[in-house]
């Protein structure tokens, strides 16, 4: 039994998710899975590469790709040994790593994600697929949301449209119509502004459940000025990133609505409205009539969900969890599969989701 198993760190940089699964049944089985902290210094030395790439430093860069390949080792070596798996049993590992940046919309498109993947198969002694998103941007794509093809693979039904939400750091959709090919995009952020907005005024890495938001009160003025952005009036295929929703972009909104200054708490309220409604916006778009699965960390914030429900009163809006996927590890899953699926020879990417010239295999092989 040939085993695989996927491993990413998302734009939060909260945790290395792990994830173990048997593709050889119907449907495929999860093993195990795993969410590894990322050790706290190291997160600080990556968010400081990638909040202020004005001070660059080559060392810390190459560095922190070794180190970020040894966290990710450990995480996998500690799931196998947790869940009794023999490493023998496994046929690959595929990486994600994490992403330094990702820039599109330049003259030269690139993305960029560390974690060597030699290291990686070096500590684990395992194959390892990694690098899987420059193929695409090479041929002419935009290297992401990747995810759709794997939610097309997984959660396609004959029965209705669906809608896949993945909410992290930014928020994605996967739109699933009958007979028709799938689509996906970015919509804009998803827990990126709300995390750092809290870290910046209550010194905590995210707002459990919504509350801090739900107690606020939404910003009009505020919301309006969040959503004159040009990226949000893009048609896709189309990605972003933290290189575009950050603190930077968020005090220059703030600058524009003048005074009196919505609260703190009044302004984590307006951004989880905002991060609600760019994705209704996006659903009511592209899927009027479907229903709404939404994974990824943003599933377990009550108020953003009850503010999508709110903004989605005609679809059904649950998590995958009701498709058979834990919404925590679809994206680590998703690894999995890719790397199955590169070892096979087979593609991952469509121009109907990337824009790419056509489906490319990605990701590199390293024994």
């Amino acid at each position: 039994m040939a085993l695989y198993l996927g491993l990413i760190s998302g734009t939060s940089m909260d945790a290395i998710d792990a994830a173990l699964v048997d593709f050889e049944v119907v449907p495929p089985a999860v093993l195990a899975v795993s969410a590894t902290e990322m050790d706290p210094a190291l997160k600080r030395r990556i968010v400081a590469l990638v909040d202020h790439p004005d001070r660059v430093a080559l060392d810390e860069i190459g560095q922190l790709d070794v180190e970020v390949g040894r966290a990710f080792a450990h995480a996998a070596l500690d799931l196998l040994r947790d869940a009794g798996i023999d490493p023998a049993r496994v046929a690959a590992i595929g990486s994600h790593g994490q992403t330094l940046r990702h820039r599109t919309d330049v003259g030269t498109p690139f993305t960029w994600q560390i974690g060597d993947p030699n290291t990686l198969a070096e500590l684990t002694g395992l194959t390892v697929i990694g690098d899987f998103r420059r193929r695409d941007v090479a041929a002419g794509g935009q290297g992401a949301p990747l995810l759709p093809v794997f939610h097309d693979q997984a959660f396609r039904s004959d029965a209705e449209t669906r809608v896949i939400l993945n909410v992290g750091g930014i928020a994605n959709i996967t739109v699933l119509r009958r007979g028709e090919a799938v689509i996906g995009f970015d919509t804009g952020p998803g827990n990126r502004l709300m995390d750092a907005w809290i870290s910046r005024h209550r010194q905590v890495g995210f707002d459990r459940d919504g509350a801090w938001g739900v107690g606020g009160r939404c910003s009009v003025p505020l919301l309006e000025h969040l959503l004159d952005e040009p990226y949000l009036r893009l048609p896709p295929p189309k990605s972003t990133g933290r290189e575009l929703f950050n603190m930077p972009w968020l005090d220059a909104k703030l600058r524009s609505v003048g005074a009196p200054a919505p609260s703190p708490e009044d302004v984590q309220a307006t951004l989880l409205e905002y991060t609600a409604a760019t994705i209704a916006a996006a659903v009511r778009q592209c899927a009027p009539d479907a229903a709404v699965y939404v994974c990824g960390g943003g599933a377990h914030n009550a108020g953003l969900l009850a503010a999508l429900a709110r903004r989605l009163a005609q679809h059904r809006v649950t998590t995958t969890a009701a498709l058979g996927l834990d919404p925590d590890y679809v994206e680590a899953i998703a690894f999995a599969w890719f790397a199955r699926r590169t070892l096979s020879g087979m593609t991952s990417s469509v121009a109907s989701v990337t824009g790419a010239a056509g489906a490319r295999i990605l990701g590199g092989i390293y024994h």
